[in-house]
Parts: structure tokens; sequence; C-alpha cells
């Protein structure tokens, strides 16, 4: 795989970078999920992860690579919320200068957050503008290293530490079970998955109204789509980045889709069953294995819970009439 972004290496690499400094999250278990899926199923608790989400792992390990002139100018990013989230607490932590490019209507709880964390947050219309653009704007205006969500070989090695750590407490399992946004981490949970178990089953799974990836796999290229309508915010992307498709078209074996009403129903189940307080997004995977929309009974599964940063009031509004 030596033609691709990222190869296992780089993610032990960015495992040694993390250590001590990244949560190594728990693996979960739930005799009512196992019962109700059929399956064995290992909840990799990255909603726990230091700023909420996984992404943190991917923004320590880009950040920690930086040169002496890069830290010196700081660092800029796009981001729905986590992945503002992670730069600006990485910057915190290197020293740095983070501005950071946040849709107006993303989560308070994740713009608040990210202000806290002591980075300048820039707000545009998700709908109307073009957050890569005005990244790259403000970045060649100021001389920031722009770092984007996910089509990054630094972001993708830190996110699949993820899997990893997931492999290295529970051993081989016959399927993965990975959020999908923009690739990221799926590319590098898929990457460390075919390189130490070559035989398990890697899925992905992203909102039914953002299909963009698995329309892209299908046609053997980038599909960019108009951004989706999903309470999944983490995973409104347009399209697979050009880094993110290559690994994902040879590591992956299959794309699925599921419901917001599938991802409000396992939000409450969660909460309900098992006391954790997971946002949409991180609800991806789990949502896909215990819906049925993918074949996971009398497997061993590893399920990736991306994220836990969502509002309690909208958490508490969506997840009302579920039933746990």
């Amino acid at each position: 795989m030596s033609n691709l972004a990222i190869d296992y290496d780089d993610v032990v690499a960015a495992h040694r970078r993390l250590a001590g400094v990244a949560h190594h999250t728990p693996v979960l278990r739930s005799t009512t999920a196992d019962e109700r899926s059929g399956a064995s199923l290992h909840f990799k608790a990255e909603h726990l992860q230091r700023i909420g989400a996984f992404k943190f792992r991917g923004g320590y390990n880009a950040i920690s690579q930086f040169d002496r002139d890069q830290k010196a100018a700081g660092v800029i990013a796009f981001s729905s919320g986590n992945h503002a989230q992670a730069i600006a607490l990485s910057a915190r932590l290197h020293g740095i200068r983070a501005v950071i490019v946040m849709p107006e209507d993303a989560p308070a709880i994740k713009i608040a957050a990210t202000r806290g964390y002591g980075a300048e947050v820039v707000l545009y219309d998700r709908y109307t503008q073009d957050r890569e653009a005005l990244g790259r704007e403000l970045a060649e205006a100021e001389g920031l290293t722009l770092i984007p969500p996910f089509n990054h070989p630094h972001v993708m090695a830190g996110q699949g530490t993820a899997a990893k750590e997931l492999f290295d407490d529970v051993g081989e399992l016959d399927t993965l079970i990975v959020p999908l946004g923009g690739g990221g981490l799926l590319s590098g949970c898929a990457t460390v998955a075919r390189a130490r178990y070559p035989s398990c089953r890697i899925i992905g799974v992203e909102p039914e109204a953002g299909n963009d990836a698995q329309r892209s796999l299908a046609s053997g290229e980038i599909v960019s789509i108009a951004t989706p309508r999903t309470i999944a915010d983490g995973a409104q992307t347009q399209a697979l980045g050009s880094l993110t498709l290559p690994v994902l078209q040879q590591c992956v074996d299959e794309i699925v889709t599921v419901t917001d009403a599938e991802l409000v129903d396992t939000m409450g189940f969660l909460a309900g069953r098992m006391k954790q307080f997971v946002e949409p997004t991180g609800c991806l995977a789990a949502a896909a294995a215990l819906s049925g929309r993918v074949a996971v009974e009398g497997l061993r599964v590893g399920v990736i819970l991306s994220g836990g940063n969502v509002d309690l009031n909208r958490f508490a509004e969506l997840t009302r009439d579920a039933q746990s």
C-alpha cells in the first residue's frame, strides 16, 4: 500500500506522539446490546477522548510535526466543531495561535468550547459559503498553516490510533464499523485493520442524507453533493478527500447508511442502557450494528463511538421519545 497517503507505521508513530497526551479510551460492553444485535459488540469510547471526540488524535499528531516557522505563525482549520476543538486544544498545548473557521449553525457547545481553548473563531454560512476557500484565503493572508479536518496524512494517521488501541485491547475482530464523514477516521482505522487482521471486514457508516462516500466508491471517483440535511452535523461533508478515497477503495469492504431516526434511537439506547452520552455523528457505527444495517450476528465486532459533543437541551429534545 505504498501508493497510499499513510501506512501502518505512520499510525504507530502517531501513537507514540500521543502517548501520555491523548486518553487511552476504554472499550465498553453491554449485554443488552449484544442480545439486541446477536453479536459480541466492543464499543471504542472516543466520546470520552480529550475534547469529547477522536479528532484530538489527528489534530495533535499534525501540530506536533510543525517546524519552528509554522509554530511561530500559527495554525488554521475549518470544522463544524470536533476538529475545531481538537486543533484549538492542540495549539494551546503547543503554545501557538489557532484560527478556526466554523459554520454559524454549529452546536453552540462546540463553538463555546473552541473559544474556551483559546482559538479565534471565524463564523460562516455552511449553505452559501465555501469553508475551504475561506480557510485558504485566511491562511495565505496571515501565513498560517492549514490543517484540514480529514484530507491530511498526519490527521489520518492520528485518527487510526483509535483502532490500534481497540485491537491492542481486544485482539482480533471479525468486523470493524466506523463512522464516516470525510474519511479521515475510517481511512486511519482501515489502515490498521488491514495491517493487523487482513480478514477483518471493514464497514464505513454515513448518514442516509449524505451518502457521497457510498456513491464515490461505487463510481470509482469522488462524488460531491450539496451539504446534507442531517442531525449528524459532524458528517455533513460534501465529498471525500483526494487522500482518503484511495485508502477507502483499497481497504474498506462496504459503506452503509443510517437514517436520522436510527441515530436518535441509538442515542437513546446508549444513554438509557449504557449511560453513555454520544452525539448523533458519534452514533453512526453503533446505529448500523444495532439496527441491522450491517449483518453482525454471531460475530466479534468493533464499533467506534466517535464523539459526544452535543448540547444537553438538543440531546433531550432528540431523545425524548426514544425507547431504550
